[in-house]
């Protein structure tokens, strides 16, 4: 892990126990590092650095993003299935995160590419001032993970799970943090048992990180539009 990721995953402990428990009305009105909190904000909880220019950045650079389970999540899965061909392996784990991780980064970068007023890169060596973004989800907790087994087997559920969007945004040449986003998302629950697997789970996903990276773009828009007008 660079140094970059080290940073990006102490603020997230930080700023995750500074948080706990708390509504976004809770939230602390100035973070750990001296962010703002911007009331009323599409996100959960949005931080912004107090005198800074968006407007002066003309690009976009989106890092992979990084994804991290609940605590314990593959232990609690494991814990009712009796049959080892049917448990959820670190394997598994990993291709769950890889897969999504690339789907953030793939729905963030075309959403700014399609919909933003900044030019997508994927380097820091264009020699203008560049808006570096961190995305991270954590606390991943899918109810119904598709463990492929031999035998033929079905897992129904009322609800898909939930996970939290950790994002940073960072002055490309100095890494200062301008912003930061926390947002959690708990799919609905209504009680009615639907068939969950692979696909299923995946559209879940893509539903979120499609509203994600929608009020990505609005958002940084809004930040512009907010600084230039101090």
């Amino acid at each position: 892990m660079n140094l970059s990721s080290k940073q990006t995953w102490l603020s997230t402990i930080l700023l995750s126990v500074i948080l706990a428990g708390c509504t976004a009305t809770q939230a602390p009105p100035v973070s750990f590092d001296g962010l703002n909190l911007v009331p009323d904000s599409k996100f959960g909880t949005v931080y912004l650095k107090p005198g800074v220019d968006m407007s002066e950045y003309k690009s976009v650079m989106v890092e992979d993003c990084e994804v991290s389970f609940r605590k314990n999540w593959m232990r609690d899965q494991n814990t009712n299935r009796l049959d080892l061909n049917n448990r959820v392996t670190q394997k598994e784990v990993d291709k769950i995160k890889t897969n999504l991780g690339a789907s953030c980064k793939e729905h963030f970068s075309q959403e700014l590419a399609d919909n933003s007023k900044y030019k997508l890169v994927d380097s820091l060596d264009t020699g203008e001032p560049t808006l570096l973004l961190k995305p991270s989800i954590i606390n991943l907790d899918i109810n119904a993970p598709d463990v492929r087994t031999a035998g033929m087997s079905r897992t129904y559920t009322t609800s898909a799970g939930e996970m939290t969007l950790f994002l940073e945004a960072a002055d490309g040449t100095s890494n200062a943090i301008i912003a930061r986003v926390v947002d959690r998302v708990r799919d609905f629950d209504d009680n009615y048992l639907t068939w969950s697997n692979s696909v299923t789970n995946r559209a879940d996903a893509n539903r979120v990180l499609s509203r994600w990276s929608k009020q990505l773009a609005e958002g940084l828009a809004n930040m512009e539009a907010a600084t230039a007008a101090q």
